[in-house]
């Protein structure tokens, strides 16, 4: 019962929310909303689809609050974190497409595996040097970014102004030490329904 009420809780807290000088979602990383290329209208939806998507997930099993991360850009969900099995990131593949106003889903939940702190370090630290590097680079809005490092395999979601500034946040990424793979979900601006005038 308790827990339940501590769910409930929760799920208000993240419903009473609004967006206002910053977005701010489950990543805990906010973005401008000035220089965020979007529409406020744009932005408020996306900032509602992400909420309803995050206050289901966690009815849904309230484990989920902190192992899986969702990011809504122009009605596009992106899904990552880790999961006991595939039938669970199956379900919420699931959820993510019942959600209102959803145009498409991309799910790089992982299963998990033993507990590696020695690779959960590395993770953390490719992660802070690509943050480190797109704050330094003047061509690049960092904001604008969201970084999850999964096993030295970077996951890449925003939206960027051109295609040369897309190319250069994979190049940033590529060359940090360890990377393995860049997987980059990046949305130019003249691909969004709606751009700012």
């Amino acid at each position: 019962m308790k827990s339940r009420i501590l769910i409930l809780f929760f799920v208000g807290l993240i419903l009473s929310s609004c967006v206002g000088v910053s977005s701010k979602g489950i990543f805990g990383t906010g973005v401008s909303v000035a220089l965020d290329p979007r529409t406020i209208g744009t932005q408020v939806d996306d900032s509602i689809m992400q909420k309803n998507l995050s206050a289901r997930i966690i009815l849904m099993d309230s484990k989920y609050f902190i192992s899986v991360k969702s990011k809504v850009l122009d009605g596009r969900i992106f899904l990552t974190g880790k999961v006991d099995n595939p039938e669970e990131k199956l379900k919420l593949t699931k959820l993510a497409w019942e959600t209102s106003g959803v145009r498409s889903v991309r799910n790089d939940i992982k299963i998990k595996e033993e507990f590696n702190f020695q690779q959960s370090a590395k993770d953390v630290l490719i992660t802070s040097q690509l943050r480190t590097a797109m704050i330094f680079n003047k061509n690049i809005k960092a904001t604008n970014y969201q970084i999850d490092t999964y096993k030295k395999k970077i996951y890449i979601y925003g939206i960027a102004l051109t295609s040369d500034e897309k190319d250069l946040v994979v190049k940033e990424a590529e060359e940090i030490l360890d990377v393995e793979e860049v997987i980059a979900s990046i949305i130019l601006v003249d691909d969004l329904r709606i751009q700012k005038k």
